[in-house]
This record gives structure tokens, sequence and C-alpha cells, in this order.
């Protein structure tokens, strides 16, 4: 891997890398992540960006618009590498346990403002347990789950209500927002479908703030967030004070599914080069497994594991760790059209998975490379 990631260094045009490789188109990531700002900053919200996806030090700068404030993150391990690469206003949008309370109060007291998430009273007595120093509070987000069946308390549960309390009441803690994952629209299909979960979702978080309002707790911030959500924005998300996606900055060909963007929207691409013919099981052979790619998606598309870009007859049909398997989706293969050691270019179901099973990113504009990003990793 230290000799492809050289390579990528010295190499002028993606069509010349090592492969398999992880590709980033800039000129799309930047015109994304315009738009998403753009987008928020007519409504009137602050676009807090999730770093999940990328994890890198240069696509924050670009998400964030180089004020290097105001981010999310999934990880411990992404809070620290961000917080040392100057960022500050950090949240922290995952339950906080007690293995991870002492790391979460040194970024406290490091940053000038670093966030917490809870969703259960056990959590708030860890963190009351950890006073902060420098006369510091910590600042907590209360995680409703709002249909999305995942994290959080649910937002019609009267306990809910009450867990807010519990926090606004806490010495040291402050109840600084209200947080949830608009993650039910993964299962839609088009703009309809996302703009009626998006209300849902914004009308559960508004009517939980309107509720605290009414025992005494004001000024707190909502938020919600997921890229389809804020691709396809309703008015009422112009009553929120913050959204958190994260994907928009790559999306990929489930977004595309859903219906969050266009082909030519999805900024990046697996690079892999043919290694095998067997005209005997009518197949390829390529140098990217899941490896490269993960699994994730499970070959739901009549592709595949992945579009193949510019050879929609063409379906990667299953994976090893090294190894993929290309097949026509009708037909013979006319092998004379794809030459061992030829490239194909492997558009990803899930654009975060698959940047997971990379240690580099080779950034690109208009196929010259024009540098590496090298995410953080690990918890």
């Amino acid at each position: 891997m230290k000799d492809c990631v050289k390579m990528a260094s010295s190499t002028q045009f993606t069509k010349d890398l090592c492969t398999p490789a992880f590709t980033v188109d800039l000129d799309t990531v930047r015109r994304n992540s315009d738009a998403m700002l753009d987008r928020f900053l007519r409504l009137g919200v602050q676009l807090r960006p999730h770093m999940k996806t990328h994890k890198t030090i240069e696509c924050a700068d670009i998400m964030t618009r180089g004020s290097r404030r105001c981010i999310v993150v999934s990880t411990l391990a992404e809070a620290s590498f961000y917080a040392d690469g100057g960022y500050d206003d950090i949240l922290y949008a995952y339950p906080v346990t007690s293995d991870k309370v002492q790391r979460c109060a040194e970024l406290s007291e490091k940053l000038s403002l670093f966030h917490v998430l809870v969703d259960n009273s056990l959590a708030l007595q860890e963190l009351k347990a950890r006073p902060l120093k420098q006369g510091k509070v910590w600042n907590v987000w209360l995680k409703l789950d709002c249909d999305n069946g995942r994290v959080g308390i649910p937002h019609s549960d009267p306990a809910a209500l009450q867990l807010a309390k519990e926090i606004s009441e806490a010495e040291g803690v402050e109840l600084t927002g209200i947080y949830a994952h608009c993650g039910n629209t993964y299962g839609c299909k088009g703009e309809e479908q996302i703009k009626a979960i998006a209300q849902e979702t914004t009308s559960s978080v508004l009517q939980f703030v309107e509720k605290l309002k009414a025992v005494g707790i004001q000024d707190v911030k909502s938020s919600i967030g997921s890229t389809p959500s804020c691709s396809h924005p309703v008015l009422d998300m112009a009553m929120l004070s913050e959204v958190h996606p994260g994907n928009y900055v790559f999306y990929d060909v489930q977004q595309m599914l859903i219906g969050s963007c266009r082909l030519e929207d999805i900024a990046v691409r697996v690079l892999t080069r043919i290694i095998g013919h067997y005209p005997h099981r009518n197949q390829l052979l390529v140098d990217c497994g899941w490896a490269a790619l993960s699994h994730d998606g499970g070959g739901r598309l009549p592709t595949g594991y992945a579009i193949i870009d510019g050879h929609p007859d063409l379906k990667l049909v299953s994976m090893t760790q090294e190894h993929g398997r290309v097949e026509p989706i009708s037909g013979k293969l006319d092998f004379s059209q794809f030459p061992l050691g030829s490239m194909l270019s492997l558009l990803p179901y899930h654009a975060c998975a698959t940047a997971m099973m990379h240690p580099v990113y080779i950034v690109h504009s208009k196929g010259k490379v024009v540098g590496t990003w090298k995410p953080t990793r690990g918890w």
C-alpha cells in the first residue's frame, strides 16, 4: 500500500494509478458542499456538517468553508483528530458511556465548545460524577428517536421530557439542544417521500422544544439531519437551529436511488483493473474485492455491488477479500473490449463504508491528480 501511495503522489493522471484506488473528484466535492451550505444559509439555519463519511481535514475545510468550527463526529478518534487539527465546537453525536467520559472531559476542557449526546439517565449520572475543570459545564444534547428506530429516547415517551428536565436541573451540566437523526429517509424513493419524513421529524423535534418551553426550559437548540432530508428540506426546517448531514459531500449510488442526488453528483469512484479473462464462465476478474469496496448494499443493484461507470451492461456479481467477479447482465462477453490491465471505474453503493476501506484518497480534478487525503481511523 505504501508503494501505491508513493505512486499516487507522483502520478499525474488517475488512469495511471495503482489499483484498487479510491478517488475523489475535487470539483464535485466543492459543488456538493457549496450547494448544501448555500441551501441552509438561505433558510437561516446553521449547517453543522458530519465528518463520518470522509474523516479528513481537507474535506472538512471545504465543508466548513475554512471556519474550522461547528462539526459533528461519530467517534472520539475523529473528535481528537479534528481538535488537534485546529477545529472547535465539535459535537460527539454518539451516546456517551462510562468508558468514554474521561476522554470527553479532556476534550471539553481543551476546546471552547465540545458537545456530548445522552439518551438515558445513567449517562447523565456518569457526566455528573466527572465535573469539568476551569469552571466549565458539560454541553449536552438529548438524543430523540423520531421514528428512526436506532439511537434515542422516543420523542412521544413521557420519559423524554423527564430526562430533559433532569439534564437542565443537573449541576455542572447544560441542556444545549435536541438532536434527531432523520435516518428513516433511507427507506424513501423520491423527493416526495423524503420530504414527508423530513416534515414528520422536524415537527416532532419542534413540538418537543415547545414542551420544554411549557415547563420553563428555554433557549434549547434543535437539530435534525440526514443527507436525503437536507438535500430536499421542507420549509419548517427553517425553524430549526441546526442541521447535520454528512454523506452529501461525496454522495453515492444509494443516495441516487433514494432521490437525494443525480449520478453526476457522486464524487467518488473505486478504480480497479482487469486481472483475468475466464471465457469458460463468461467472467472478468478485477483487483477490487470487498476490502476495497465493502459488502454494504448486499448486491441490491441490478449491476451487483456497484455501478460500473460507462458499462451499464456489466455486473459486479461477487467479491472475495481482494478479487471481484464481473460478468454481463445478459449475453456473452466480448473479451477484446476489456484487455488485461485495463481499468474499470466503480461507483460505490455506500460512500461512507467504501471510504472506510482505504487509508488514502486520491484527489483529482478532471482526471488530473492534485493530491491525497489521509483519513483518521479508529474509535
